[in-house]
């Protein structure tokens, strides 16, 4: 006769388990979404893409929150981001000083254009009665000497 081992001399209980929460997986996503962000960021830009000229002193206090009125570098005229021809920019314009005498205006124009052309849009707006007009610009970064 053989000797059977009963069951329960040899089962001894298993300790608890002690529940850890394994952070690797959530920090690899974290890293991951933090890399598509840092990619994306630079390449975000209110309206229409324009290079903007550089001054060496911006005024803090300007209001960049209006109505946009973008020159692109191509020529192309948009009011907040709908291409129009001249007449119609105008005539958009008249209609919003119409319905919103105090509105800011902020006109946005590309560095490459002619100095000229701007100032002939810009004094455009100005003559359509216009009062709270401001050009868009972007701090010099200094040089590195």
């Amino acid at each position: 006769m053989s000797r059977r081992k009963t069951a329960s001399a040899t089962y001894k209980p298993a300790p608890p388990l002690e529940p850890e929460i394994n952070v690797t997986p959530l920090v690899d996503v974290v890293l991951v979404l933090l890399i598509i962000f840092m990619v994306i960021a630079p390449n975000l830009q209110e309206g229409t893409p324009v290079l903007l000229p550089e001054v060496n002193a911006t005024d803090d206090k300007a209001k960049t929150e209006g109505t946009e009125v973008v020159l692109a570098a191509d020529g192309t005229l948009y009011l907040d981001d709908t291409a129009l021809q001249r007449e119609q920019l105008m005539a958009a314009l008249q209609l919003l000083l119409q319905e919103q005498p105090d509105k800011p205006l902020v006109v946005k124009a590309d560095a490459t254009l002619p100095y000229g052309e701007v100032r002939n849009v810009f004094a455009s707006v100005q003559r359509l009665g216009f009062r709270n007009v401001s050009m868009k610009v972007a701090a010099r970064k200094p040089e590195a000497t």
